[in-house]
């Protein structure tokens, strides 16, 4: 069997890591990198492989890979390093009148997208969603603040970019209810693996309080951010090109924070002028039918970092309210109901940043297995593959109300 992680279905169903894969600004797609490896991929199951498969990680891509070995009748385990599952797909349901997506928030795709990632062929999904096109969204510049106009953004939505959210539901359900049965029995939680070794005819797997597991193939899902890190030792080291390809993606810091208000003085987006990464302000309750007040902030790359010089979650709560007391003159700290939610990614042992969105410098040898034993997947995998941003999107800070993720 050449290459066990590349799995027909996986192609489609591992589209649920493009939320912390890459910035999918638009929706151009090179046709050949999914038909043809697709075709490859299938290929590889019908060899009949008949040994056992761990899979490293029980976020989005370690239950879509379990999910197609339990269908193929593959003997497998999932190891886990935290209490949960999930990854960056996580939710919090006791904070405001609506579930807060923690990680993942955005279909960042047609809503048709959910029914092809659980193989069904119908383009409405049973779940209910929201069409996300804001259209009261202001740009920050420093200390100052202006409004987009409003036919830029109808231009933007109309020729760039369709997504949505989850009305009522968080991505974390999607996955529960589509990906987690059947596996859950599978996965050994509380199990961080630090060492990898793929000498041998198994490959040896060892957790940080010594304990081995061993398997004929692996399959890592773990992030960039992990791998980048070097919290798994593995034997033969990593090569020197693999290396490289993980250093040369970007990764970058960053966090999610909500705060609860008692009215909304702020617009649908504030999209703030960044060096790197992204600094946006949102409506978390955008369509959702909500009474509460919500506003999040997702904060990567250097304003993290700057964020981060603070100290504590406190300090950076009170340094975003002084900044929007500065652009609706005092009206965060009159509303501002003293409640928030703060999610830190960027420093979250078992993520170490949010998501991959390099493509110029990402390469081919980022999926490369090692000796055909071990496999790499999710962010690791299809990074490479993908069409870049419209640069007139991503470099245009009036079109670029926000380049949403859906992942945070």
């Amino acid at each position: 069997m050449k290459e066990l992680i590349k799995i027909k279905s996986l192609v489609s169903l591992l589209f649920l890591i493009l939320p912390f894969s890459f910035m999918a600004c638009n929706k151009d797609e090179n046709p050949n990198t999914f038909g043809n490896t697709e075709n490859e991929l299938q290929g590889n199951i019908e060899n009949g492989f008949q040994g056992n498969v761990i899979i490293v990680g029980a976020g989005a891509s370690g239950l879509a890979a379990a999910k197609k070995l339990e269908e193929e009748g593959i003997s497998y385990q999932i190891l886990e390093a935290t209490d949960k599952l999930g990854g960056r797909i996580q939710k919090n349901e006791n904070f405001a009148d609506f579930p807060i997506d923690l990680g993942a928030e955005w279909i960042h795709e047609d809503k048709s997208i959910l029914n092809y990632l659980i193989d069904k062929p119908e383009n409405e999904p049973n779940v209910e969603t929201i069409l996300y096109q804001p259209m009261n969204v202001q740009l920050a510049v420093g200390n100052i603040i202006s409004q987009i106009p409003k036919e830029e953004m109808v231009d933007y939505y109309a020729n760039y970019i369709t997504e949505y959210k989850f009305k009522s539901t968080t991505w974390y359900d999607f996955i529960h209810e589509n990906f987690v049965q059947n596996i859950e029995q599978n996965i050994i939680y509380n199990a961080r693996i630090t060492t990898i070794d793929y000498t041998g005819d198994q490959v040896v797997l060892t957790t940080e309080n010594g304990t081995e597991y061993q398997a004929d193939k692996v399959i890592l899902t773990v992030s960039v951010g992990v791998l980048r890190s070097n919290a798994i030792t593995f034997n033969p080291p990593l090569p020197t090109k693999k290396i490289k390809a993980i250093q040369d993606v970007e990764f970058l810091p960053g966090f999610k924070l909500f705060m609860q208000f008692s009215d909304q003085f702020y617009p649908d987006v504030i999209s703030s002028e960044t060096s790197s990464g992204e600094k946006t302000y949102y409506d978390a309750a955008y369509g959702k039918e909500s009474q509460d007040h919500v506003l999040g902030l997702l904060s990567t790359g250097i304003s993290a970092q700057e964020y981060y010089l603070l100290g504590n979650s406190d300090s950076i709560v009170s340094s975003v309210i002084q900044e929007l007391d500065g652009y609706f003159n005092g009206l965060a700290s009159q509303n501002y109901l003293g409640s928030y939610i703060y999610e830190d990614w960027g420093q979250h042992t078992f993520t170490q940043g949010t998501w991959t969105s390099d493509f110029e410098k990402s390469s081919i040898k980022l999926n490369d297995s090692l000796d055909d034993k071990v496999y790499f997947a999710g962010e690791t995998y299809y990074t490479h593959g993908l069409s870049p941003p419209s640069s007139r999107f991503l470099y245009n800070p009036r079109l670029r109300a926000k380049c949403y993720t859906i992942g945070l």
